[in-house]
Parts: structure tokens; sequence; C-alpha cells
């Protein structure tokens, strides 16, 4: 129904009223659709890409006339700090093409070298003198103080094992106990005093089926080839119990322990250890590399496991495994350097640095600061060839070595009636 104010208007106010309606009408804008915002985003983008390519323009060309008003002086060198690597960038990729480190890729892992060391450790045995007495703690705990020693050889009629001398001295008993647990008598069948090296035999007859089922003659490996970064295991008394277990790396091959009549190279490891503990070196195929013994760089205050190179020591437990005398002439000497050869004039050979005073070589007259150039008529020229030459002597024997000796009118030749001895 029309209201009472449509009523009272007048056809002229009325008519003023429906002409002017349209003028209270809110017009609203048409909307903008999706497709129309992203060409305005668009054009935008390129404009903002022409603006920068002017900049970079502007800024290169100007560069040159700024810096000769301008800098004059040397600029503030600035470092810029190292980035976190973003989720998803090079490192993530690095990460996805290298196989992934988890805790069941750990377990496999150890549980393989656990697995070779178990295969090892057939070779290896506890050593101790029957007369050792146990301190009350040691008894306790049923702790073995013994040497560790490993089975090298079986010759039909002994099992042939090779430990440190330190166990000799005042023992004449040893009680060797195997893999199995179970102990038998050894006797000393030969040691040499100079490597520090000795021998000892069980009857092979003596040893039950139980005990051969679960030893083994260990592998004498190349410790020649053993690189730093190598993987080693050691076995052994190495913390000052039997059967202990470690794993590490080589940490260096280069250095060498000089002795008389020779050298030996070391195998320093980053395994720690007891600084009198013995023991073994295997590389990860079970093979033995090296010596572990208390005598090897144990003057530090921390103790790592570092052994004698095997390859460095194989003639010498051949003769001590054939019951034979380790030749010995007591000379500890040195490489005459190639820059004194020229600088002063001094022959080729092995310098003498010391001799044994309970020696041939003392007993032939040879002295400090001769220099060793034959011995049984071969050529030597380096302590690795004059220790080659001893030890392809036998004790006992008459042999000559040559050298040179310096004199008043400079160096003059010295030849010696040396008999080759043993040091047991």
């Amino acid at each position: 129904m029309p209201n009472d104010k449509d009523q009272n208007l007048s056809p002229e106010e009325d008519s003023k009223e429906k002409k002017y309606s349209f003028l209270q009408e809110t017009i609203k804008p048409k909307p903008i659709s999706r497709e129309q915002l992203v060409k305005q985003l668009a054009r935008f983008a390129v404009y903002g890409v022409i603006l920068g390519l002017f900049a970079c323009i502007s800024f290169f060309a100007l560069k040159p006339w700024v810096e000769e008003h301008f800098y004059n002086d040397s600029m503030t060198v600035t470092i810029p700090e190292d980035k976190e690597p973003e989720e998803g960038g090079e490192d993530a990729e690095q990460e996805d093409a290298a196989p992934a480190v988890n805790a069941d890729s750990y377990e496999e892992m150890m549980a393989s070298m656990n697995e070779k060391a178990e295969e090892a450790r057939k070779g290896i045995v506890s050593i101790e003198p029957v007369s050792q007495e146990k301190d009350w703690q040691e008894e306790l705990m049923d702790i073995s103080g013994g040497t560790a020693g490993v089975i090298t050889a079986d010759n039909g009629q002994e099992v042939l094992i090779l430990a440190s001398d330190s166990i000799c001295e005042e023992a004449s008993e040893w009680i060797v106990t195997f893999r199995d647990g179970r102990q038998y008598s050894a006797s000393l069948k030969k040691q040499d005093k100079n490597s520090g090296l000795a021998m000892f035999s069980v009857p092979r007859e003596s040893i039950s089926d139980a005990t051969w089922s679960a030893i083994k003659v260990a592998v004498l490996g190349n410790s020649n080839l053993v690189k730093q970064g190598d993987t080693v295991m050691a076995l052994g008394n190495i913390f000052g119990y039997a059967d202990g277990m470690g794993y590490g790396m080589v940490s260096s091959a280069d250095y060498k322990e000089t002795f008389y009549d020779g050298e030996c190279d070391i195998l320093a490891t980053d395994i720690p250890a007891e600084s009198e503990g013995t023991g073994i070196l295997f590389n990860m195929d079970g093979e033995v590399i090296g010596l572990i013994g208390a005598s090897v760089w144990n003057d530090s205050e921390t103790a790592m496991v570092n052994a004698y190179s095997i390859s460095a020591l194989k003639t010498t437990i051949e003769f001590l495994a054939n019951g034979e005398s380790v030749p010995y002439i007591g000379v500890y000497g040195t490489m005459v350097p190639p820059q004194l050869k020229e600088e002063q004039g001094m022959p080729g050979g092995v310098y003498v640095v010391d001799v044994d005073p309970d020696s041939s070589a003392m007993a032939a007259g040879i002295q400090i600061g001769d220099i060793i150039c034959e011995v049984a008529g071969k050529n030597v020229g380096s302590v690795v060839s004059y220790q080659r030459a001893v030890l392809e002597t036998k004790a006992g024997r008459q042999i000559t070595i040559k050298g040179k000796r310096l004199g008043a009118e400079g160096y003059v030749d010295v030849e010696f009636t040396v008999t080759v001895g043993s040091k047991e």
C-alpha cells in the first residue's frame, strides 16, 4: 500500500522526486577477475626488471668515475659470514647421494668388525710365568696379568707362540691360556733380548680337541702396505687385562725405532691403551701387522697403542721359531746423510753412534765414529741394508767388516774380524 507521504505530494512534486531518485543509489566498481590481477602483477614485474637493468647499467657506467673522485683511500675489507645451508639445497642433495648412516647401519658395521675380531682372537693367547703372584684385587676380579702372545706357527710337534721377552726374567715355567679358556704348560724355545721377542712352545700332543677347534695359527701380514688412515684393531692385554679389544686407525706409519744392529718401523694409532699394555695389531683382514709392546713410546702421559711393524721382524721371528740364535754384532748406527757426504767429504755407509760394551763389535775394535761400508762381503749404505747383512750371517760365524775411520789426514780404511754373537 502507498504510504501517507506519497499521498500528500502534489503531482509536480511527485514528478521531481521520481526524476532525481537515481542520485541516491550507490555505484559499486566492477570486480577485477583473477586473470586481470595476474596480468597487472606481470606488468609490474616487467617494469621492475626494466628499471633494474637501467640501474645496473648506470652503476657500472658511473663506477670508474665515482672511484676516481671519491675512493682514493684503501677500502676496508669485509669478510661476509658463511650462510647456513638451506634445506633441500646442495648439501641435502649430497646427503641423499651418500649412504645414510643410522643406528641400523652402525650396528651392522660394528657387528661385522666384531666378527672379524672374534676370528682374529683365535690366534691370540695370554702367557704368564707360573711364579707370578696376583694381588687380592686381581684374584677377586679374576684378572689375568699375563702378556699377550700370538700363535705364530705349528711345526707338527709344537705350537709356537711369539710374545714379549719381558716375562722371561726370573722364570722357568709359563702358563698359556688359549681362546677357549683352557691352560697349558709352555716352555721357552728361544729369546732375543735385542729385539725384545721370545718364542714359547706348547707340545702339540697335550692340546685337546676342544682347544684345537677354538684356536688357529695367525697370518702374519705385510705391514709395509699399511698407510695412514687405515682401520685397525688391537687385541690382547692392551688395557692391563687379558682379552681386551680396541678399534681405531693408523695415525702415522712414518716413524722408526732404532736399536742395536737395526731399526723397525712403528705403526702409531689413535687407540688408547694402558702404559704397560701388550697385544697384537691386526688389519681388517684379520692379519697381524704389528706387535704392541710396553717399550714402544711408553714415556708419554697419554698412552696409545703403538706397534712394531711385523714385516721388519719376520727374519727374527723365523730364527726364534726354528730355535736358532738371532745374529748380533752390537753396533748402534745411523745412515750418513748425503748432505754430509758433499759438505764434509764423509764416505757413505753406517755411522757408528754407539757400541754395546758386551758385544763382538767391541771385542773386534769397532769404535764410535767409524763408518761401516761392508759386512761379510755385502755393501751397506743404510741401517736397513746393514741389518739385512747381519741377519744373513749365523751366530758363531767369523766375518769381516770393512769401513772408514777419521785420522789426522782424513778417512782411512779399517778392517775388523768379527765373530757374530747373539743376545739371549
